[in-house]
């Protein structure tokens, strides 16, 4: 097997992964989720009316404000829902998967022992700021 093929492989075993599954599944619910798309619908829609009354030579200063407080309380009103919940909690996990194969591959590229090499949570992902990877 060329070396594509087995990236492939991972792709597929990345998919079949049981936090990937339960990611999509989580999607699938928020897309049918029909109140937290009319949310969506209108925080796009606030998002809209604040960047248009920005815009203007003669900007309102507390129409964009009155924009902002309802923007922020839709916003709030979509983070609460269970689907956004569920989805956000199950992204942050196949994430985290994801983190860490591209962290094991790119530290493989850069010649660490694929035996050995992992991801490490307390790493930032800025050299600037490492005293040095372990």
């Amino acid at each position: 097997m060329d070396i594509i093929e087995q990236v492939r492989e991972l792709g597929r075993s990345l998919q079949a992964d049981e936090s990937y599954k339960k990611m999509k599944d989580a999607e699938k619910a928020a897309d049918a989720d029909t109140e937290l798309q009319e949310l969506i619908k209108e925080f796009n829609l606030k998002r809209l009316s604040i960047n248009t009354e920005n815009a203007k030579a003669q900007k309102d200063p507390e129409r964009i404000q009155k924009l902002n407080t309802e923007m922020q309380k839709v916003y709030s009103d979509i983070m609460s829902n269970e689907n956004m919940i569920a989805y956000n909690e199950a992204k942050q996990k196949f994430d985290t998967l994801s983190v860490r194969v591209n962290t094991i591959l790119q530290n493989c590229i850069a010649g660490e022992d694929p035996d050995t090499t992992d991801y490490d949570a307390s790493c930032t992902g800025s050299c600037a700021t490492c005293g040095g990877c372990g």
